[in-house]
């Protein structure tokens, strides 16, 4: 089994989508834990606050087929293909890392997002604090400890019913 871990955001019905993200995710992999929720500012492009989170889990699965999953759980949810690449998204799900894995195909791994982006840096070390970067050698809270934090974010209460 290996442990990967993976970013979800949605900054449409975001709710909703990051609710059905968790758990597609529940019944595609085993013992997933889940980090807070956080609600950041678009980067990159102006648009609605996104909703970020990162989920832990176990797979038998390779690295290939865990990213088609992704994508498969992320189309069966709305996602545009071929939309710009800073844009709204009903959910994105992303691979970020593969046990202590670093490659280049058929993604990269570890995501680059990691270390570049506070909504998946800090859920991420909340999450696994002493867990090492591949490639950096340091811990996730380490890493968080160290990052300029110039990004707006904070942690929100979430209702993980569907049911208002």
């Amino acid at each position: 089994m290996a442990r990967i871990y993976i970013s979800i955001g949605s900054n449409i019905e975001r709710d909703y989508y990051v609710r059905a993200g968790v758990e597609a995710l529940q019944q595609h992999f085993a013992a997933v834990q889940l980090s807070s929720v956080y609600e950041s500012e678009a980067v990159g492009f102006s648009g609605d606050a996104f909703y970020n989170m990162v989920a832990g889990a176990d797979t038998d699965l390779t690295i290939a087929q865990c990213v088609a999953l992704l994508k498969q759980i992320e189309d069966q949810y709305g996602r545009v293909r071929g939309a710009q690449k800073f844009c709204g998204r009903t959910l994105d799900l992303d691979l970020l890392t593969y046990d202590d894995v670093v490659c280049n195909s058929p993604v990269i791994l570890p995501r680059q997002e990691i270390t570049e982006n506070a909504f998946v840096l800090w859920p991420l070390a909340e999450l696994a604090p002493e867990v090492i970067h591949p490639g950096s050698g340091q811990s996730y809270a380490s890493l968080w400890q160290n990052y300029r934090k110039q990004q707006k974010l904070w942690p929100v209460p979430f209702n993980w019913s569907d049911k208002q």
